[in-house]
């Protein structure tokens, strides 16, 4: 009798122990947060369409090829733009690519991403193109950005594709001592922020501007799967498009230019040098190390130049326009570093450097002396914001804030404005 009592008392005292360790080890909390908007598979899958010109509201990349120039929506589509003449380009169709930033055309096949996916579409008739492949989940970390204040919570990507945010007040039972990081934030996520009748279609690839995250090589498209991934997809069959290559890199991944079979990658923290002659099977050959900073690339005969900036996601940067021996190509050093003013896209043409530097402008120089670049400055354009350029015989291709600008430099130093597509439509 004694014992049993011992034992009784025993349990009562640990069902009593763990019933308080149970209480106090929960908390209920209340937050406000970005919580998914979703659109079923089927329903994404199926929403590419095209319409008449629309306004633009927030441009993006720009990609020119066969007299067409191709302006990005941000994260709705891609402006279709005649420029056969440029002094008088015409907005002729609107291809809606939900979720779209990047761009590359070889033939008649024109490649997109949308969201999750990578997409191909058939532009043989420019103002009726048709999708004839998709790559579907080979971006599975890319989302829309939500409000930069809040955290993202609810996050279920079985329940479709996440095409939008909005802010709700969640109350929640969590394990005391359990941070927002544990719970609420997801850090494998990346925000992604003619006439009617047949167009003809040179073979090869157009050409991108500096800020491109998908680069062509032959039958091979290259793209930055996430900061962190860079993928190798075969088009040789646009129908049939495969993944052949994965490449992971211990790096940020901006940007991608290509020079015969190099590739130049641009990161937060450096350059990569890789050799595509294997178009295959990409293969790094060296690499430059930079400060912390945004990080576009263009290169030409034995240097390349960078331009660094810092911004809401590359903290802790300078801003300048790096120059860099490639003679070598095992072993790229820097030349000479000059100081900018919030420096974006860049180009070149020749002896020619374009760099657009944020709300400073467009700046020219003349950089056939790689040590006195600042003091070769051709012109200075200083009453926009610029973006990205595209300098193809003798024509600037330049998109800012207030629309897309060409320009014929034939006189560098007194480039002359002959068109001007303004934003007409509501920015965001």
């Amino acid at each position: 009798m004694k014992t049993i009592t011992k034992t009784t008392l025993l349990l009562v005292l640990m069902a009593a122990s763990f019933g308080g360790c149970v209480d106090k080890s929960m908390e209920k909390i209340t937050y406000t947060a970005n919580v998914p908007v979703y659109l079923s598979f089927d329903e994404f899958r199926s929403s590419f369409t095209v319409s008449d010109p629309i306004d633009i509201s927030t441009p993006g990349k720009i990609y020119f090829k066969d007299n067409y120039l191709f302006v990005n929506e941000v994260s709705k589509g891609i402006h279709v733009i005649d420029n056969s003449d440029p002094a008088n380009p015409e907005k002729i169709a609107f291809y809606e690519i939900m979720g779209n930033v990047d761009i590359a055309i070889r033939g008649n096949i024109l490649f997109a991403d949308s969201f999750i996916d990578l997409i191909a579409l058939d532009i043989t008739d420019i103002e009726n193109p048709v999708e004839v492949g998709r790559l579907e989940n080979i971006f599975p970390e890319v989302f829309p950005e939500g409000d930069i204040w809040y955290p993202y919570a609810m996050v279920d990507r079985s329940e479709g594709v996440i095409v939008d945010w909005e802010l709700r007040t969640i109350t929640e039972e969590r394990e005391v001592g359990n941070t927002w990081e544990d719970n609420i934030f997801r850090h494998d996520m990346v925000f992604t922020s003619t006439e009617s009748g047949g167009a003809s279609w040179s073979a090869g690839a157009g050409t991108a501007g500096s800020m491109a995250r998908f680069m062509l090589n032959g039958e091979y498209l290259y793209l930055i799967a996430h900061p962190w991934m860079l993928k190798t997809v075969n088009t040789i069959d646009a129908g049939k498009m495969n993944v052949v290559d994965s490449v992971e890199v211990q790096r940020n991944m901006e940007t991608l230019f290509r020079l015969e079979d190099r590739m130049f990658i641009g990161t937060t923290t450096g350059l990569l040098i890789y050799d595509i002659a294997d178009a295959s099977k990409p293969r790094q050959i060296s690499s430059y190390d930079h400060i912390t900073a945004c990080d576009p690339v263009v290169a030409d005969g034995d240097y390349a130049y960078v331009t660094l900036r810092t911004g809401t996601r590359c903290a802790n940067g300078q801003n300048l326009l790096e120059v860099i021996d490639i003679s070598s190509l095992t072993s790229p050093y820097l030349v000479k570093s000059y100081p900018m003013y919030n420096p974006h896209g860049l180009g070149i043409d020749g002896d020619l450097l374009f760099i657009c530097d944020g709300t400073a402008g467009l700046k020219i120089y003349d950089k056939s002396d790689p040590l006195d670049i600042i003091n070769n400055k051709l012109a200075h354009y200083p009453d926009f914001f610029t973006y990205d350029v595209i300098p193809v015989n003798g024509i600037l291709m330049l998109v800012g804030e207030d629309g897309i600008y060409q320009y014929n430099y034939s006189d560098p130093g007194n480039i002359v404005q002959i068109s001007h597509i303004p934003i007409t439509g509501d920015r965001r």
